[in-house]
């Protein structure tokens, strides 16, 4: 079977377009990955998403997107990644990480973008053992502890915020006295009595106690090189978000980070493919952005069928 349009990703890029082009009469496919519903599943209160004047549960949010392109009669593939894009073929061939193949006029890239880590040793290995890419995921496991957190954009403040739920104390590691979130977010988090502030800092090692967890951290100075110990039971990192994109070949323009590059709406460098999301924003990163522009490429996807007599 050849399909009209596959999404690939969900959150709500991927499933704002398969409302779209199901609703259409498209029959999309799409491809929820490994996390249905993309960053969005592990956020709790969203504050700014239009229509909800007391806020909205991340979770029930995006259930809410799944149900209304089931609805328009969307066909969904779970727990499974898209490995590669044949673009060479016409129609596509889309293969997947258990080996299965699916076949398509059109391909709508909606896969997002993951948290970017420090880097330093342990870090990896340490997830799950007092090291944390997501305060919302992770947070109720730290009550009455005392926490850093890295990062100086609006997800750190966020989740800096949301920490001193269960913490007795947050501290903000940043390399630098000028942070890139927002005044109001920054404001919030400098309101908060349970938030310090260890500014010139970066982490350079984790320590960890006779249990295998972390312990605590060695901050460098910055300014001076100097160093400290510093002791704290969990390291939540917040410090920007990579493009998943390391499926697509070199076809695909890409920015020296490996956010699609688009033009002409939300067209990539190939032709029948389009991008929608965090895939290709560094800039925004909001929800509703991104469900505009699944909005978007769902419609250049029909104008490209209807152009080429495919639907």
């Amino acid at each position: 079977m050849v399909y009209n349009v596959a999404i690939i990703g969900s959150g709500p890029a991927g499933y704002t377009a398969a409302i779209y082009n199901s609703r259409a009469g498209l029959s999309p496919l799409q491809f929820e990955g490994m996390q249905p519903g993309g960053q969005l599943t592990i956020t709790t209160d969203v504050e700014n998403y239009p229509g909800f004047p007391d806020g909205v549960m991340g979770p029930e949010l995006m259930a809410d997107f799944r149900k209304q392109a089931e609805r328009f009669g969307t066909e969904f593939v779970e727990f499974k990644n898209i490995k590669s894009v044949d673009t060479s073929k016409r129609p596509f061939v889309l293969e997947d990480d258990f080996g299965g193949t699916y076949e398509a006029h059109t391909v709508i890239l909606a896969t997002g973008a993951r948290a970017k880590l420090l880097g330093i040793d342990r870090e990896s290995e340490l997830m799950g053992f007092g090291v944390s890419a997501c305060a919302t995921c992770d947070g109720a496991f730290f009550v009455d502890k005392e926490l850093i957190i890295v990062g100086a954009g609006d997800t750190a403040m966020e989740e800096a915020i949301y920490l001193t739920r269960f913490a007795t104390k947050v501290t903000v590691i940043h390399r630098r006295d000028v942070f890139r979130a927002s005044k109001v977010m920054e404001d919030r988090a400098r309101a908060n009595e349970k938030i310090e502030w260890k500014l010139w800092r970066q982490v350079t090692e984790i320590y960890t106690g006779e249990d295998g967890k972390l312990s605590g951290v060695k901050l460098e100075n910055t300014e001076d090189g100097s160093f400290e110990d510093f002791k704290c039971e969990g390291m939540f990192v917040a410090i920007g978000h990579k493009p998943n994109t390391e499926f697509l070949g070199d076809e695909f323009d890409k920015d020296n980070v490996g956010y699609l590059k688009v033009t002409n709406g939300t067209r990539t460098s190939v032709e029948g493919v389009f991008a929608a999301g965090d895939v290709h924003d560094p800039i925004y990163r909001q929800a509703v952005t991104a469900a505009g522009m699944g909005c978007a490429a769902a419609l250049d996807a029909q104008n490209y069928l209807t152009e080429k007599g495919l639907a």
